[in-house]
């Protein structure tokens, strides 16, 4: 089964982004680790990893509250 992620704005809506497929969960989450912030710095503010249709979880990528 197919992994993927969704993107989003600061408004909750849906935004474009990159259209990689995983074989694993761990190959998708390794992905995001190395490229969240290039996502961040283009106005992804959370991701839903996406086993087919079904949302595993979702992550927010705004720096955590100091």
């Amino acid at each position: 089964m197919p992994w993927s992620w969704r993107y989003e704005d600061a408004k909750g809506e849906s935004v474009d982004g990159p259209t990689e497929t995983f074989t694993s969960q761990a190959d998708a989450e390794s992905w995001i680790g190395q490229t969240w912030r290039q996502l961040a710095s283009s106005g992804v503010t959370a991701v839903d990893l996406v086993e087919d249709d079904r949302v595993e979880y979702r992550m927010s990528l705004a720096p955590a509250a100091e």
